[in-house]
């Protein structure tokens, strides 16, 4: 790493707090040094061919640009030198080349969302925890040169006809971008990175999203093919959770997956991944996960597992569960295993076809097995909250029963949630059926205090 690198690194660790709760960058680039960066690319947008430097391979384009700001610095900014004058000349690099101010939150992987509300208003989240950004952008019309620049690769447009757009960059990561009239204050745009990595039950337990006795229920769950949702709201990780599963997926079975966009990195040798489509320019070819989730039926699959259930495609999903592909799996948001049942009622409804509750809920009751509920806490922190079984119908009313519970302590001296989560107790109805595929629970799991 070399020595501005080093320094970057350094003076881009987030710190101090707003007065609302949010901490920030305090050591960043002030204005005047983001008016030089400005400054130097305005010269070069008029001083060089954009058609020479998108012929270059990367590196050496980057090279020529570097090179380039480099003499302008000394006319835009004799007294700029060192260090610092690397710093800003790497983010002129990046103003020509990526994606501007935000370029250098992307390639951190300790970040995992970059939100720009504004051309002076750039948050970014680490660990879970939000940070106000001392990065800026020039005005409103320089955010939309970014948002450009990250669509046309994609074959994708924003403009007042569609206002709005969500798309998968080509790392993977999701990115929404809306501008005005719909978002009125200025354009905004959405980056949720994706990981390259592969997060593990023991990253989990690390972590403390999940203990030794939960992540030992889940493989039972898992082996023993219970219809499972993973249930939780924005950034609590659904998804990382269901990656983490998916180690317990039998090598044997053959699984497909559908989503949207395209996020699980399954950990088997036989996985099928689809994903859904949006419509081109002109509102066509649209393909969704509703059409997925009945094409992946034909596909002899051994398990399904949708990324997460948002639409019609819950009627289908049922259908699946009650027609032998048990053991498969969706996320849902939703604040609770009773909210995650209602959200999944209702997407059913949205199917369009006219059946009673009843008959809907008796469907859910006999799919359904188990729902995991992840909650994020004020310290960023991400832990399953809940564990309910789906226990039978009384009346018109889906009957859950708590298996495990999180005990909330209190916040200690440094910020960090206090609390564990732990047995109530209630041993579930499907120990049988567990037994009977082979698959065995220590009988002590379920008592509040292990023997």
């Amino acid at each position: 790493m070399t020595t501005w690198q080093e320094k970057f690194k350094e003076i881009s660790r987030p710190s101090g707090n707003d007065g609302n709760g949010r901490r920030y960058n305090q050591d960043g680039l002030d204005e005047s040094q983001w008016e030089t960066v400005f400054a130097v690319h305005q010269r070069l947008i008029e001083d060089m061919d954009p058609n020479t430097i998108e012929k270059l391979p990367p590196g050496e384009a980057r090279e020529v640009v570097e090179k380039a700001a480099r003499a302008i610095m000394r006319d835009v900014a004799a007294g700029v030198a060192g260090v610092e004058r690397d710093i800003l000349i790497s983010h002129v690099a990046d103003e020509v080349l990526g994606l501007g101010p935000i370029e250098v939150m992307i390639a951190d992987p300790s970040i995992s969302e970059v939100m720009v509300n504004a051309p002076d208003n750039i948050f970014y989240e680490r660990d879970g925890v939000l940070y106000l950004s001392n990065a800026r952008f020039r005005d409103d019309r320089h955010i939309m040169r970014i948002a450009e620049r990250i669509l046309s690769p994609l074959g994708r447009r924003v403009d007042e006809s569609s206002p709005y757009v969500d798309a998968r960059l080509e790392d993977g990561s999701r990115v929404n971008i809306i501008i005005p009239p719909v978002a009125p204050r200025s354009p905004t745009i959405t980056i949720r990175k994706f990981r390259t990595d592969k997060y593990t039950m023991g990253d989990l337990m690390s972590g403390g999203t999940v203990t030794p006795e939960l992540a030992e229920f889940f493989n039972a769950c898992i082996k023993g093919r219970l219809n499972t949702i993973v249930s939780g709201g924005t950034g609590t990780g659904k998804t990382t959770l269901l990656n983490a599963l998916s180690a317990y997926l039998p090598a044997t079975e053959r699984i497909v997956t559908i989503e949207d966009p395209t996020e699980l990195r399954l950990q088997q040798p036989h996985v099928v991944s689809l994903e859904a489509r949006p419509p081109n320019l002109e509102g066509k070819n649209e393909v969704t996960q509703r059409d997925l989730v009945r094409n992946a039926l034909r596909m002899r699959p051994d398990r399904i597992i949708i990324g997460e259930v948002r639409g019609p495609e819950a009627f289908d999903m049922m259908q699946a569960m009650n027609t032998g592909h048990e053991g498969s799996l969706t996320t849902v948001h939703a604040n609770s295993p009773r909210d995650a049942l209602m959200r999944v009622e209702n997407m059913i409804l949205m199917a369009g076809f006219d059946l009673p509750v009843r008959v809907i809920r008796e469907q859910m009751s006999s799919a359904l097995h188990i729902v995991f509920q992840l909650a994020r806490f004020v310290d960023g922190s991400r832990k399953v909250v809940a564990v309910s079984e789906l226990s039978g119908l009384e009346g018109q009313i889906i009957t859950l029963q708590e298996l495990f519970r999180f005990h909330h302590e209190g916040v200690d001296a440094n910020g960090h949630v206090l609390g564990s989560i732990t047995p109530t107790g209630i041993q579930p109805r499907f120990l049988d059926r567990l037994a009977e595929m082979g698959v065995q629970i220590p009988s002590d799991l379920f008592s509040p205090v292990r023997g």
